[in-house]
């Protein structure tokens, strides 16, 4: 008997491959606005970033929770998922480069003002992970449900906060980065902070733990400062220094965002070693 008269083919009383995944859904979810070749490429580009960025929303709160409660250990698996998620990301940048400006120019002007710095899920990455500039609320008023789950995000301390706030529990001195945590205020840059992580990259044998969280969470910050990188790379080679759809300066303002550090101190703490 063949391997195809063996296997399930009658799916008219059982869920199938395509109804568990719902694909007539996702398959019918893109709907270009012109006939332009590669809008069809843009718009599945965004749709599994914003895919992949669902997930990754979903590791980052789980992960905190488990840092909050001191699950260390199982935490690492989530962020180093979450790293895994933006390398995909990543990728996805080589496959929207090949759309060339002659190609994008075919269907850019009926984007209007929609543009990818709208995206409340990337927003919410940020703002989870410790980048939180309340002003980033105002893209988003118009749909008080999404304000409501983002500023729910802002009144819980951020991934690197629990982090903060895990150090202090084990007995390091964090300084003025501890109170900032427990009230979910946004970081500042503390030298007592990369002290505490000074000491416990000394001497790591002893701080096993906290020194492997401090490494998944560096190579989440490099994976999400490459995705930056590419983002601004694909965008001037595409539009070059034209202002985005959605009123930023575009390559200018993408390259602002390449100075930001989520969780400065792991950084300035290589400087000290």
């Amino acid at each position: 008997m063949s391997e195809i008269e063996e296997a399930e083919t009658d799916f008219r009383a059982r869920m199938s491959y395509g109804d568990y995944l719902r694909l007539s859904e996702l398959l019918g979810a893109q709907s270009p606005l012109t006939n332009a070749h590669d809008e069809l490429l843009f718009i599945i580009q965004h749709q599994t970033s914003e895919l992949w960025m669902k997930l990754a929303i979903r590791e980052i709160r789980a992960a905190c929770a488990m840092i909050r409660a001191d699950s260390v250990q199982p935490a690492f698996k989530l962020l180093a998922r979450v790293a895994r998620i933006f390398e995909q990301l990543n990728s996805a940048w080589d496959v929207l480069r090949t759309m060339t400006p002659s190609d994008y120019s075919e269907f850019r002007d009926r984007l209007g003002q929609s543009s990818g710095f709208q995206s409340w899920q990337y927003r919410a990455i940020e703002f989870l992970a410790g980048n939180r500039n309340a002003a980033m609320l105002r893209p988003h008023e118009h749909h008080p449900e999404i304000v409501a789950e983002l500023n729910a995000i802002l009144a819980e301390p951020s991934l690197y906060q629990e982090a903060i706030l895990l150090l202090r529990r084990r007995g390091l001195d964090v300084g003025d980065a501890a109170p900032r945590a427990e009230a979910a205020e946004p970081h500042v840059e503390c030298e007592a902070l990369t002290t505490a992580w000074a000491e416990v990259y000394r001497d790591p044998a002893h701080h096993w733990d906290l020194y492997e969280l401090a490494e998944k969470l560096i190579d989440f910050e490099d994976y999400l400062r490459r995705w930056r990188f590419n983002h601004v790379t694909t965008v001037e080679r595409i539009i070059g220094l034209k202002r985005g759809t959605g009123g930023t300066s575009g390559v200018g303002y993408l390259k602002r965002m390449l100075e930001i550090e989520l969780f400065p101190e792991l950084w300035r703490v290589r400087t000290r070693m």
